[in-house]
């Protein structure tokens, strides 16, 4: 258990290895995950609404992320958006196409779709070892 915050500042809340698995308090990675994709796809979802014409009522997108136990561990194996929108001025068909727009130029999406990732490791001596 530990807690973690944004470097923005913009919010800190409490983490926990067990709460994906529903026996822990708190947030996880894969639930951080799910909330940037989320508003990652919505507000490129907005934009390309805009780009359109198109001002809808309401608007929201929401995020699961499946969890999978894996041979070395666990896995993100999918995740599975959902896109909501009330407007009387779109067509559902034209209305899928601006989604799939919005989820593929979401920055989130791309680097999901497995960016090369680099690890730096540097480990600190306490100040009382060090001498």
């Amino acid at each position: 258990m530990g807690t973690i915050r944004l470097g923005s500042g913009a919010w800190e809340g409490q983490y926990s290895f067990g709460s994906p698995f529903g026996n822990g308090m708190g947030s996880n990675p894969e639930e951080l995950v799910a909330a940037a994709h989320a508003d990652c796809v919505l507000m490129e979802l907005s934009l390309e609404l805009g780009k359109a014409g198109i001002t809808p009522y309401s608007i929201q997108t929401t995020a699961r992320v499946n969890l999978e136990k894996q041979v070395h561990g666990y896995a993100i194996t999918r995740i599975d958006l959902v896109s909501e929108a009330k407007s009387a001025d779109i067509e559902p068909a034209a209305f899928k196409r601006i989604t799939e727009v919005g989820k593929s130029s979401c920055p989130v999406s791309k680097a999901l779709a497995g960016p090369k990732i680099t690890l730096d490791t540097k480990l600190l001596q306490p100040a009382a070892a060090a001498r």
